[in-house]
């Protein structure tokens, strides 16, 4: 799934077309690319006791890495033309809840096999189905896959621009203690 220039000091979006991916779709591709490297990057020595913990009532580093999973699956679904299953739901309803059960190492996973799951996703696609309507959630408000799948890259990236400002405080919180 790696574009052509592999320099990982070179931004996705500057490296060139992911191979396979249809060009309305690079923008997207290279923003979940981006995200995916960012988590790894931004979560280097995590100290995994804060993986739960929120800043100033805001969410915890563990409720982005859910959050943005679920958002990739969820958006994938819609534009598919699928409602969401009990299952989704479920995840829904648990993003953020602190579970001991999940570590940072395996919701960073998760995360990785969304996003190739979506990348595999995008190579099936035709511009054309791109431009298709779909609907959006219980009221069913109105987008296109390309909207789903461009606002789903676009909130990664969003998520993670805060999740690096929470878990660079956290862990300049940990030196200051120890």
């Amino acid at each position: 799934m790696e574009p052509t220039n592999h320099n990982e000091s070179i931004e996705y979006w500057l490296r060139g077309p992911v191979k396979g991916i249809p060009i309305l779709l690079q923008p997207a591709a290279h923003a979940v690319l981006q995200s995916n490297k960012e988590l790894y990057d931004y979560l280097v020595d995590f100290p995994e006791e804060f993986l739960w913990q929120k800043l100033e009532n805001r969410a915890s580093v563990g409720f982005h890495l859910q959050h943005m999973t679920g958002v990739l699956d969820r958006m994938m679904t819609y534009a598919k033309g699928a409602a969401l299953t009990e299952t989704q739901f479920e995840y829904l309803k648990n993003e953020g809840v602190p579970n001991d059960n999940l570590s940072l190492k395996n919701l960073m996973a998760d995360f990785t096999k969304q996003m190739e799951i979506m990348l595999r996703y995008f190579k099936g696609l035709s511009e054309d189905t791109l431009r298709e309507p779909r609907t959006v959630g219980r009221k069913k408000l109105p987008s296109t896959v390309l909207g789903l799948l461009f606002h789903a890259a676009e909130h990664s990236q969003r998520h993670v621009g805060q999740l690096l400002v929470t878990a660079s405080v956290l862990k300049s919180q940990r030196t200051r203690i120890y």
